[in-house]
């Protein structure tokens, strides 16, 4: 594991949440952030190849779904594991994330604990390098 972690979404209250709860449940992992899809790629180009990338969903300029597509059908990008990663969880958004490459989909947790076990799990699963067993959806 490269110990990197990319979280793209616009909302700098989920973001931070996000950043605080990963650096409490594993502080040698760098986390970055972009807040939409082409910001993404330009951190991309700065950080090399992440560990996992969570990618939001509606953003501005570039939104989750175009940023997914056009990761991949990049080289050098389509091997990333992509965690959909929305406020919304309805069933033609998790099949579209399956359909589009995303490796699973998860609901933003209402709760700090509860997102810090899920992150927890989910750096289980990419150090194990199982995040493919996941399924459609991370609870």
């Amino acid at each position: 594991m490269n110990n990197v972690v990319l979280l793209v979404d616009d909302d700098s209250d989920d973001s931070e949440l996000f950043g605080e709860a990963l650096q409490e449940i594993a502080p040698a992992v760098n986390c970055f952030f972009a807040v939409n899809g082409q910001e993404a790629f330009t951190m991309l180009q700065k950080i090399g190849q992440p560990d996992i990338i969570f990618l939001d969903i509606n953003m501005p300029v570039m939104n989750g779904w175009e940023c997914l597509a056009k990761l991949k059908t990049t080289s050098g990008f389509q091997t990333i594991p992509v965690i959909m990663y929305s406020t919304a969880s309805h069933q033609k958004d998790i099949e579209l994330a399956a359909e589009t490459g995303a490796t699973s989909f998860l609901s933003k947790p209402h709760d700090y604990k509860n997102l810090k076990d899920i992150l927890k799990q989910l750096l289980t699963h990419v150090e194990k390098g199982t995040l493919d067993t996941l399924g459609p959806v991370v609870n």
